[in-house]
């Protein structure tokens, strides 16, 4: 009989130990500081301390900035001695000899003790404001989840009370939901196991709960909950009542993003401008003699990268994501065993316990792949970026072939000399060969799921009339099978025909779900199939499942409908910068290039001598032109796909178009 060994503790959780002390000295444990630090993380489901969590900050602090104090230090003793040999003047001030030649016999090792001290303050307040920020980052997130799935679980749980469960069976049935409603239905497991194993009555730990969600909504709506568990009201109609709630702040949130994506397609339309106007200034200053490559080079391939990057993050922050995969599972299956690129089914489960299973798998996994290889556009089509595996590789050997024929441009000059030859080979050839076919297949793939969702709230309005009449919800999936058409209406027959075949309904209906895993219908189907298990009359929870459908439907029309103005002054905002670079190029370097050209052949032209424009570098500027409205193409092109569909891999067919544009412009010209 062995006995299992106690899990060893960390380096870290050691240091924590070390640095305990420490924090006792510097915190007092009563102090509104600890506290939040407490909530955010409880908040953010952190199972920590706070004693032991600022222990460990405080450690890592510590260690991060001793780190960079002797960084600092040997930046600094760099300085001094190769940079700076001589004492600096700081404030001038008249000191007699004694004490002027102490003062600067200090000077220098007082700059190599300050520098050590800045880097390793910013060293300690990054890695203890690092550690300290993360649980309100984490919570940040959660409360955000929830907030988006809130609506969708309050309908959830009104069905299941139209089902008939009571409410410990609504918490229960909610906290076994984590596959669909996230962070909703951890919360729910909170009160759960508090009821379980802390001997705690469900009253209490729904108050418990409702202090330390991160959200305030859920926190109102679980107080809320507790006032009709307490008064013995109706709590179905309470969840009727909460449903059309929810749904109308969804509604209210979604307008407020609006609001903001509003001022934030303003706001990029200025900052993605104040390059060009740098770049101008720049130019201007090396006519008048003055050389700033340096400064030009930083503000194309450093300033407008950053600011594109900086604004893409900004609007991250806002946009809601889509939360969760999608995928319905079993009880006990993960995410790492559902839902696979090349998932063999329930064979996996039993294939290291009987040899049989092995051999079904071997022969499944055969299968599977000769599928692939027969029509590899449908693999593609189901998993977008697998193509990459394909692409990639292709357009490195393209490359290489193109750099040892000598088409492709190695060194800073060949690029100078040949900027549009050598940016289309090194850019545009990888960019075409990679993203034109994912963007293919990705676009193929939404096609096809979003020919689910769009008939989807018809279809359950319809199973709800059906069901109305008094047919099961198997009999009602015939019907609308039988009387529509489309994509949904085939997916409907088929879940008839495998429950005829002897497969359950809530199998048939998990194996749909999941052969499009979208998380809007997850959603749905979960709603559904969690209601049928109780009654095959559920009128209702089709009608709420249709009525959380269309409201979906009426927040996606609402933002693509308000995103399309903010698409459109990103591209207009890049097409204005790119007409503006096509002019300076045509209008003022070609004049210029003309001009130099002029002085050098000895002819006598005003403003052609004295050094005016002599030192600009009329092939460097044109690389550098087409290589600033290429990236900034790019840039905008994900900014503008990420705020129409909240994704990066919709905007590939923006960052293909717009520095096409910027191509076929600079071919020309």
């Amino acid at each position: 009989m062995s006995v299992s060994k106690a899990p060893r503790r960390s380096g870290i959780d050691a240091l924590a130990d070390v640095f305990y002390p420490l924090f006792r000295w510097l915190f007092d444990e009563d102090s509104d500081f600890v506290g939040d630090v407490e909530r955010k993380l409880a908040e953010a489901r952190m199972a920590q301390t706070v004693e032991l969590y600022l222990s460990k900050a405080l450690a890592v602090g510590v260690i991060v900035g001793v780190l960079l104090w002797v960084i600092g230090t040997l930046i600094g003793w760099f300085l001094v001695t190769v940079v700076v040999t001589d004492p600096p003047i700081l404030l001038g001030l008249p000191l007699p000899e004694p004490y002027l030649s102490t003062v600067n016999a200090l000077k220098l090792p007082f700059l190599v003790f300050l520098s050590g001290l800045f880097f390793g303050s910013v060293g300690f307040g990054s890695g203890f404001g690092g550690m300290v920020a993360k649980p309100y980052l984490d919570a940040g997130a959660r409360k955000r989840e929830i907030n988006v799935l809130l609506s969708d679980s309050v309908s959830f749980m009104y069905a299941l009370s139209v089902g008939g469960l009571n409410q410990l069976e609504i918490l229960e049935a909610m906290a076994r939901a984590d596959d669909t409603y996230g962070e909703v239905a951890k919360e729910f497991q909170s009160i759960v196991l508090e009821t379980e194993y802390f001997d705690t009555d469900y009253r209490t730990a729904i108050r418990n709960q409702a202090m330390q969600t991160p959200s305030e909504e859920l926190s109102q709506f679980l107080t809320d909950m507790l006032s009709i568990i307490n008064s013995g009201g109706d709590m179905e109609q309470f969840l009727e009542d909460q449903k059309e709630k929810q749904m109308r702040t969804s509604k209210q949130e979604q307008e407020r993003v609006l609001e903001t994506l509003e001022l934030f397609g303003e706001m990029y339309m200025t900052l993605s401008l104040f390059p060009l106007l740098l770049i101008i200034i720049i130019v201007i200053m090396s006519m008048l003699g003055e050389s700033q490559s340096t400064l030009l080079y930083g503000t194309v391939y450093g300033l407008i990268p950053l600011v594109g990057v900086g604004f893409l993050v900004l609007v991250s922050t806002v946009v809601a994501d889509e939360v969760g995969d999608g995928y319905l599972r079993t009880d006990g299956e993960t995410a790492d065993e559902s839902g696979g690129m090349f998932d063999l089914g329930l064979v996996e489960a039993y294939a290291d316990r009987y040899p049989i299973f092995s051999r079904i798998e071997s022969r499944e996994g055969t299968h599977v792949m000769l599928g692939i290889l027969r029509q590899p556009h449908l693999f593609f089509r189901e998993h977008p970026l697998a193509v990459l595996a394909i692409t990639l590789p292709a357009s490195l050997v393209l490359v290489a072939f193109s750099v040892l024929a000598g088409f492709t441009p190695t060194t800073l000059e060949g690029m100078v000399d040949a900027p549009i030859r050598g940016t289309f080979f090194w850019v545009y050839l990888p960019l075409y060969l990679n993203l034109v076919p994912l963007t293919v297949f990705y676009e193929w793939n939404v096609r096809s799921r979003r020919s689910i969702t769009n008939n989807l709230s018809d279809s359950l309005r319809k199973l709800s009339s059906a069901n109305d009449t008094g047919m099961t919800l198997l009999e009602s999936l015939k019907v609308v099978a039988e009387t529509s058409s489309g994509r949904l209406a085939n997916e409907f027959r088929t879940m008839y025909a495998k429950v005829n075949y002897g497969t359950s309904l809530r199998t048939a209906l998990r194996d749909f779900n999941n052969a499009y895993h979208i998380p809007r219908l997850a959603r749905t189907v979960k709603l559904i199939s969690k209601a049928q298990e109780a009654s095959s009359q559920i009128t209702q929870v089709l009608s709420t499942a249709a009525q959380a459908s269309e409201n979906q439907d009426d927040i996606e029309r609402e933002r693509k409908s308000q995103t399309r103005m903010q698409m459109v002054i990103i591209i207009m905002t890049y097409v204005t910068l790119l007409g503006v670079m096509a002019m300076l190029k045509v209008e003022f370097l070609d004049t210029m290039a003309g001009l130099v050209d002029t002085a050098d052949s000895g002819s006598d032209v005003p403003g052609a001598g004295g050094g005016f424009g002599g030192d600009l570098n009329i092939d460097e500027l044109t690389m550098l032109f087409f290589h600033a409205v290429t990236i900034q193409g790019i840039i905008s092109g994900v900014i503008a796909g990420y705020i129409r569909e909240v994704s990066i891999l919709a905007s590939l067919k923006f960052v293909i178009v717009l520095p096409t544009i910027a191509l076929v412009v600079f071919m020309l010209i």
